[in-house]
Protein backbone atom coordinates (compact mmCIF):
# COMPACT_ATOMS: atom_id res chain seq x y z
CA UNK A 1 0.00 0.00 0.00
CA UNK A 2 3.00 2.44 0.93
CA UNK A 3 4.20 1.67 -2.41
CA UNK A 4 1.09 2.51 -4.49
CA UNK A 5 1.18 6.13 -2.10
CA UNK A 6 4.45 7.00 -2.93
CA UNK A 7 4.10 5.87 -6.83
CA UNK A 8 0.76 8.33 -6.63
CA UNK A 9 2.66 11.57 -5.18
CA UNK A 10 5.52 11.04 -7.19
CA UNK A 11 3.69 11.02 -10.23
CA UNK A 12 1.68 13.92 -8.92
CA UNK A 13 5.07 15.74 -8.35
CA UNK A 14 6.20 14.86 -12.26
CA UNK A 15 3.14 16.30 -13.53
CA UNK A 16 3.28 19.59 -11.37
CA UNK A 17 6.91 19.94 -12.48
CA UNK A 18 5.74 19.59 -15.64
CA UNK A 19 3.33 22.45 -15.74
CA UNK A 20 5.94 24.55 -14.01
CA UNK A 21 8.45 23.78 -16.58
CA UNK A 22 6.35 24.73 -19.46
CA UNK A 23 7.10 28.95 -19.75
CA UNK A 24 4.90 31.72 -20.34
CA UNK A 25 6.54 33.65 -22.64
CA UNK A 26 5.07 36.82 -24.34
CA UNK A 27 3.87 35.11 -27.69
CA UNK A 28 1.80 32.22 -25.02
CA UNK A 29 0.58 35.09 -23.38
CA UNK A 30 -0.67 36.99 -26.29
CA UNK A 31 -1.88 33.46 -28.22
CA UNK A 32 -3.88 32.76 -24.87
CA UNK A 33 -5.93 36.16 -25.22
CA UNK A 34 -8.32 37.08 -28.30
CA UNK A 35 -7.51 40.00 -27.83
CA UNK A 36 -4.64 40.10 -29.25
CA UNK A 37 -5.50 37.80 -32.35
CA UNK A 38 -4.22 40.04 -34.85
CA UNK A 39 -0.95 40.61 -32.95
CA UNK A 40 -0.18 36.92 -33.46
CA UNK A 41 -1.50 36.73 -36.44
CA UNK A 42 1.20 39.41 -37.22
CA UNK A 43 3.77 38.52 -35.50
CA UNK A 44 3.11 35.23 -36.65
CA UNK A 45 3.05 36.35 -40.71
CA UNK A 46 6.57 38.11 -39.82
CA UNK A 47 8.57 35.06 -38.63
CA UNK A 48 8.91 36.45 -35.10
CA UNK A 49 7.11 34.11 -33.43
CA UNK A 50 10.28 32.08 -32.43
CA UNK A 51 11.90 35.35 -31.42
CA UNK A 52 9.69 36.47 -29.21
CA UNK A 53 9.52 33.60 -27.58
CA UNK A 54 13.21 33.67 -26.87
CA UNK A 55 15.03 34.10 -23.60
CA UNK A 56 14.69 37.88 -24.49
CA UNK A 57 14.16 40.05 -22.20
CA UNK A 58 11.39 42.01 -23.85
CA UNK A 59 9.24 44.72 -23.17
CA UNK A 60 6.04 44.47 -26.17
CA UNK A 61 4.07 47.80 -26.52
CA UNK A 62 0.99 45.38 -27.61
CA UNK A 63 -1.90 46.67 -29.98
CA UNK A 64 -5.30 45.34 -29.53
CA UNK A 65 -7.18 44.30 -32.16
CA UNK A 66 -9.15 47.58 -32.18
CA UNK A 67 -5.94 49.05 -32.20
CA UNK A 68 -5.11 47.31 -35.88
CA UNK A 69 -8.93 47.92 -36.90
CA UNK A 70 -8.65 51.36 -36.53
CA UNK A 71 -5.67 51.12 -38.93
CA UNK A 72 -6.89 52.61 -42.36
CA UNK A 73 -9.33 50.03 -44.31
CA UNK A 74 -6.85 47.26 -45.44
CA UNK A 75 -4.03 48.33 -43.85
CA UNK A 76 -3.70 45.17 -42.10
CA UNK A 77 -4.51 42.91 -45.18
CA UNK A 78 -1.87 44.61 -47.09
CA UNK A 79 0.93 44.27 -44.03
CA UNK A 80 0.15 40.48 -43.90
CA UNK A 81 1.01 40.06 -47.07
CA UNK A 82 4.00 38.06 -47.91
CA UNK A 83 5.39 40.33 -50.57
CA UNK A 84 4.96 42.90 -47.50
CA UNK A 85 7.12 40.91 -45.08
CA UNK A 86 9.49 43.47 -44.48
CA UNK A 87 7.33 46.29 -43.41
CA UNK A 88 5.26 44.48 -41.25
CA UNK A 89 8.57 43.19 -39.79
CA UNK A 90 9.46 47.02 -39.16
CA UNK A 91 6.45 48.05 -37.32
CA UNK A 92 6.03 44.82 -35.33
CA UNK A 93 9.73 45.56 -33.92
CA UNK A 94 8.84 49.39 -33.78
CA UNK A 95 6.90 47.69 -30.50
CA UNK A 96 9.40 45.71 -29.16
CA UNK A 97 12.18 47.04 -26.89
CA UNK A 98 15.15 44.31 -26.05
CA UNK A 99 15.11 45.36 -22.21
CA UNK A 100 12.00 44.40 -19.62
CA UNK A 101 10.75 47.78 -18.76
CA UNK A 102 8.46 47.48 -15.86
CA UNK A 103 5.89 50.70 -15.65
CA UNK A 104 7.56 51.95 -12.57
CA UNK A 105 10.89 51.72 -14.47
CA UNK A 106 9.89 54.62 -17.25
CA UNK A 107 11.14 57.95 -15.71
CA UNK A 108 8.66 60.67 -15.26
CA UNK A 109 8.01 63.30 -18.20
CA UNK A 110 9.31 62.47 -21.36
CA UNK A 111 12.12 60.23 -22.93
CA UNK A 112 13.43 58.62 -26.13
CA UNK A 113 13.49 54.93 -25.96
CA UNK A 114 15.03 52.85 -28.50
CA UNK A 115 13.22 49.94 -30.16
CA UNK A 116 14.59 47.11 -31.55
CA UNK A 117 13.81 49.04 -34.86
CA UNK A 118 17.15 50.69 -34.54
CA UNK A 119 16.32 53.61 -37.05
CA UNK A 120 13.50 54.28 -35.17
CA UNK A 121 12.36 56.41 -31.57
CA UNK A 122 9.59 56.34 -29.66
CA UNK A 123 8.92 59.48 -26.89
CA UNK A 124 7.01 57.35 -23.82
CA UNK A 125 5.67 59.49 -21.52
CA UNK A 126 4.85 59.23 -17.63
CA UNK A 127 2.92 60.84 -15.23
CA UNK A 128 0.10 60.76 -13.29
CA UNK A 129 -2.22 59.91 -16.11
CA UNK A 130 -0.43 57.19 -16.91
CA UNK A 131 2.02 56.30 -19.91
CA UNK A 132 1.45 57.40 -23.31
CA UNK A 133 3.83 56.54 -26.07
CA UNK A 134 4.44 59.23 -29.48
CA UNK A 135 5.44 57.27 -32.65
CA UNK A 136 6.63 58.21 -35.57
CA UNK A 137 3.39 59.73 -36.81
CA UNK A 138 3.49 61.97 -33.34
CA UNK A 139 0.16 60.52 -32.54
CA UNK A 140 -0.09 58.99 -29.02
CA UNK A 141 -1.01 55.22 -27.49
CA UNK A 142 -1.87 55.04 -24.08
CA UNK A 143 -0.89 52.02 -22.07
CA UNK A 144 -4.10 50.86 -20.93
CA UNK A 145 -2.88 47.73 -18.99
CA UNK A 146 0.75 47.71 -17.77
CA UNK A 147 2.83 45.21 -16.35
CA UNK A 148 1.68 41.95 -17.75
CA UNK A 149 4.63 39.53 -16.89
CA UNK A 150 6.20 37.12 -19.14
CA UNK A 151 8.93 34.47 -18.40
CA UNK A 152 10.63 36.83 -21.07
CA UNK A 153 10.00 40.05 -20.08
CA UNK A 154 6.72 42.25 -20.19
CA UNK A 155 3.77 43.00 -22.40
CA UNK A 156 2.40 47.06 -22.07
CA UNK A 157 -1.36 46.92 -23.10
CA UNK A 158 -1.64 49.90 -25.80
CA UNK A 159 -4.85 51.06 -27.54
CA UNK A 160 -3.39 52.08 -30.86
CA UNK A 161 -0.60 50.60 -33.44
CA UNK A 162 3.01 52.35 -33.12
CA UNK A 163 3.75 53.03 -36.88
CA UNK A 164 7.54 54.21 -37.48
CA UNK A 165 8.22 57.74 -39.48
CA UNK A 166 9.38 60.70 -38.21
CA UNK A 167 11.54 61.53 -34.96
CA UNK A 168 8.52 62.08 -32.61
CA UNK A 169 8.90 65.25 -30.47
CA UNK A 170 9.91 64.35 -27.33
CA UNK A 171 10.45 66.83 -24.13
Amino acid sequence: MKSKFKTAIAAAALSVSAVAAHANTIVDIAAGDDRFSTLVAAVTAAGLAETLSGPGPFTVYAPVNDAFAALPEGTVETLLKPENKQQLTNVLLYHVDDRKLMAGQIPAGSNYFKPILASERLCITAGSDGVMIADGTGEMANVVIADIQADNGVIHVVDKVLLPGTRPACH
